[in-house]
């Protein structure tokens, strides 16, 4: 035989490379489930399969967890699948379990087949998916997952305690007042009496944990607080007034930076949002063609510096890895009483740890302009997520 025969045979004998077995988790119980389905299915559908065995599961807005078909069914839109969560010889539930090898598997009781996953990614928005608690139950199971961990997707929902450390890192944000549901309800005289002392309007009201701009309300003057602290409150016990950036009028300059990274963070270009509304409210994220991105954003050299250098610190304040979409506020321009333009003040508003992910949401389109493709961006969140849960394993948790 000769010796290119012999490499032939070699070459076809070789074994296929082992596919990732990668959950896709969607949905959930949050006010951001609708955007949860979106970013899923665009993950779902730009995923290279050659290289990832992909499987979907689903959560309801009642907290069922769903996989193949159910799950299937509710990405499309289905919002009454079968209730595989109840206990019936008919149906099968579904659980997360760390095997005693450290792999963990979505196992389906009464099922013949334990499907093992290699990375979990949980492109959940919101409540009880960005907030710190899923990643919990990964933490618990030891599996590895995409994106922060429980403290990073935490703080990076709260944002009261994520302005502490916005402040500790010597971060420029905006005045703000935090008040309580129960305050509110108790003494409502008493924290307008709090908000005006320390603010002027306008204002911005928000649940502290929310995200995709929902439950937010630009306060004209004092006529708009009720409504918008009640609207805030229907969603959260905690709530945040912050200060308008620009005065009665004025609109900010709203700009994103994406960050990608564990230990080693990197921040692409600087893009910026042109809302068609007042704000960059919900409806103009989701619903309205009126918004104009703009990618990069027209600054300096020295402003798209600063601002890239505060999103990797605001990555690092919050302890965040994977991935995290920072935005901020930039004056609107002003000229001094010389007809010169005086330096427009940056300031941090929030870090969003799990983003808007379909293929025309900000955080990929800026890594996009950055040389990063969206099947790349796939990849890259993966290998962080298998790379950081390798990392964990250096840690040990026993005395013995």
């Amino acid at each position: 035989m000769t010796k290119q025969k012999k490499q032939t045979k070699k070459q076809a004998t070789k074994p296929t490379p082992k596919k990732l077995r990668i959950g896709i988790l969607f949905g959930g119980r949050s006010g951001e489930h609708e955007v949860s389905l979106l970013s899923a299915a665009s993950i779902l559908k730009a995923i290279d399969q050659t290289k990832y065995e992909v499987i979907p599961i689903g959560i309801t807005k009642q907290g069922q967890w769903l996989t193949a078909t159910d799950a299937q069914h509710l990405l499309a839109g289905n919002t009454k699948p079968a209730p595989i969560h109840k206990k019936r010889a008919a149906t099968k539930s579904v659980a997360l379990r760390a095997s005693a090898s450290g792999h963990e598997a979505l196992a389906q009781q009464n099922g013949s087949l334990a499907q093992s996953l290699d990375v979990i990614f949980p492109v959940l928005h919101g409540t009880f998916g960005e907030d710190g608690t899923i990643q919990g139950l990964f933490e618990l199971a030891d599996i590895a997952y995409v994106g922060s961990g429980v403290l990073g997707s935490a703080t990076g929902m709260d944002k009261t305690a994520m302005k502490q450390l916005f402040a500790a890192a010597g971060l420029p944000q905006t005045p703000h007042v935090n008040l309580l549901r129960s305050e509110w309800k108790a003494d409502t005289k008493r924290c307008i009496k709090r908000i005006e002392k320390k603010l002027t309007y306008p204002v911005f009201v928000k649940p502290a944990n929310l995200g995709s701009s929902v439950g937010i309300s630009k306060v004209h003057d004092r006529s708009e607080l009720a409504p918008a602290m009640d609207l805030a409150a229907s969603f959260d016990r905690k709530l945040i007034i912050e200060q308008g950036v620009g005065g009665p009028g004025a609109k900010p300059r709203e700009l994103e930076v994406a960050v990608l990274g564990n230990d080693s963070p990197e921040a692409s270009v600087v893009g910026e949002i042109v809302p068609g509304a007042e704000f960059y409210d919900y409806n103009a994220k989701y619903h309205s063609d009126a918004s104009v991105p703009i990618i990069p954003a027209q600054l300096s050299k020295s402003e798209s510096k600063q601002i890239r250098e505060m999103a990797i610190a605001a990555f690092r304040a919050c302890d965040c890895a994977g991935l995290a979409r920072v935005d901020f506020l930039m004056e609107p321009a002003t000229k001094n009483k010389k007809g010169r333009e005086s330096k427009a003040r940056i300031y941090l508003n929030e870090i969003n740890t799990m983003p808007g992910f379909t293929s025309i949401s900000m955080y990929p389109k800026l890594w996009e302009a950055s040389g990063l493709p969206y099947k790349q961006l796939i990849d890259r969140l993966i290998s962080l997520a298998a790379e950081r849960h390798q990392e964990k394993q250096q840690t040990t948790f026993t005395r013995v």
